[in-house]
């Protein structure tokens, strides 16, 4: 062992408030998976979407924690302070949907008695999901960006709304593949496409920060990512006023909901969603069209 090299372990990966923020996402993340493998238990899509949050959000926050207290991550190929905040934000958000989503679909109001245990378990599970987005929460909290601080992009706040854009547009693909009869209209193909192609450019955005390689572009990255945000907003502008128009209208469709449409199974409901979530997204572009103003980029592969 070299006298004079440094500790090979870093203690403030686990003597910090990240770190303990991220222990608790450990903790909380392995006490879900045991309790909804072991009596709770999961089915259909909407169980199965659980469990692939509950196990990916673990796995990864164990890699990273892992890397991060053996030094490791200092030999990623990429920008590990854009990476990790940009899971934490991602691992938030998932984290929210599952809590949501589980109980909606697997408690019961009331139980039958050889029931019941189950449900105490299904119980446990939505209260430790919901009790871990704080952990990730936190951790957002604590490596987002601080005014003169010299971060990288995703720990701004543009860099953070890009991960919120990118998540509410998988919600609303979600419901437009769930029978929402995107294909009966030419202008909800056009809405369609619209939502395709500001969540490719924003995953690209992502990729390229993460990766550490925007200096090696050709172009300003700075003035791409502001020029497109605000091609987004006029866009989803465009959305917003469409398809409400073509999925409620009276001459193309129904203004209320049918009487015999099944919950779960009622393209009106996909087309609800969808309009909600439009709306959603049309707001934080134009959020982040007002931040990335105030944003000074620095050309640095390591930030």
């Amino acid at each position: 062992m070299d006298p004079h090299g440094g500790h090979y372990l870093n203690k403030k990966a686990v003597l910090s408030g990240l770190g303990a923020a991220r222990m608790c996402q450990l903790l909380f993340g392995c006490t879900i998976i045991a309790l909804v493998s072991h009596s709770a238990g999961y089915s259909a899509t909407y169980g199965n979407f659980c469990m692939f949050v509950w196990c990916f959000c673990f796995a990864v926050t164990l890699v990273v924690f892992t890397l991060d207290i053996t030094r490791l991550s200092t030999c990623m190929p990429i920008s590990w302070d854009n990476f990790t905040v940009a899971f934490a934000m991602l691992a938030t958000l998932m984290y929210i949907t599952a809590s949501v989503v589980y109980p909606v679909y697997f408690l019961q109001t009331e139980c039958p008695d050889e029931t019941c245990e189950v449900q105490i378990y299904r119980i446990a599970v939505t209260v430790c999901s919901s009790v871990c987005c704080f952990p990730y929460g936190v951790e957002v909290f604590l490596t987002r960006a601080k005014p003169g601080a010299v971060v990288g992009y995703m720990a701004t706040v543009s860099g953070l709304l890009k991960v919120v854009q990118g998540f509410v547009a998988c919600i609303i693909f979600g419901a437009l593949a769930y029978d929402s009869e995107y294909n009966n209209y030419i202008a909800t193909q056009y809405c369609v496409v619209v939502y395709s192609l500001c969540f490719s450019v924003t995953v690209i955005v992502v990729i390229l920060t993460v990766s550490g390689r925007t200096s090696a572009l050709r172009f300003p990255f700075d003035r791409f990512v502001v020029v497109y945000t605000f091609l987004a907003v006029i866009l989803y502008l465009s959305t917003a006023l469409i398809w409400p128009i073509f999925s409620f209208d009276k001459k193309y469709s129904t203004t209320t909901r049918p009487e015999n449409c099944p919950r779960g199974e009622c393209p009106w409901d996909s087309k609800l969603v969808v309009a909600v979530f439009t709306n959603v997204n049309l707001i934080l572009y134009f959020v982040d069209v007002i931040y990335s103003q105030r944003i000074r980029f620095v050309s640095n592969a390591d930030v």
